[in-house]
């Protein structure tokens, strides 16, 4: 604590019985190692103080970290994995049903999309089918002049 060497204390010894005297040295050297005394008391009591006070804060970090893995212990208690899949699958199930279900309704509305122009041509083809006559083909669908197909759009049913 205090860098004194021997040589020093022997010098502060000769100066203090040269001042104080030799008769009322003791009575000081004793009232000197009382306060010696009463300040290491008092600097023991803070350092024992200071020493709890750390094992308290360190008791709540413990008590901390306790509790929070009690918390997740809980948690984990709960836990049921055959419900979470059950969930899923569910889940998945009411998915595949919204879109069987949706399926139909844009296949019935496909037909209606068509457009006018295109409605005689298929009901004046189911009729003509019926009276054996040659079905009519619409201009943008015949085949280029010289292909097989052109030489057989000529002719006519059997």
């Amino acid at each position: 604590m205090f860098d004194i060497s021997w040589g020093e204390l022997l010098l502060i010894g000769v100066v203090a019985l040269v001042v104080i005297g030799p008769k009322e040295l003791p009575g000081v050297l004793r009232t000197l190692g009382q306060w010696t005394g009463k300040l290491r008391r008092m600097a023991s009591e803070f350092q024992s103080q200071f020493q709890e006070a750390m094992r308290e804060a360190e008791m709540a970090d413990l008590k901390k970290q306790v509790d929070e893995m009690t918390s997740q212990a809980q948690s984990y208690a709960g836990f049921d994995p055959v419900a979470d899949v059950r969930r899923e699958f569910e889940g998945v199930q009411r998915q595949i049903e919204s879109a069987v279900a949706d399926q139909p309704k844009s296949e019935a509305s496909a037909p209606s999309a068509k457009s006018e122009g295109d409605a005689p041509v298929e009901a004046s083809a189911a009729s003509n089918a019926s009276a054996g006559t040659p079905i009519p083909v619409p201009k943008d669908s015949q085949p280029a002049e010289g292909s097989p197909d052109a030489q057989d759009a000529g002719r006519q049913p059997a």
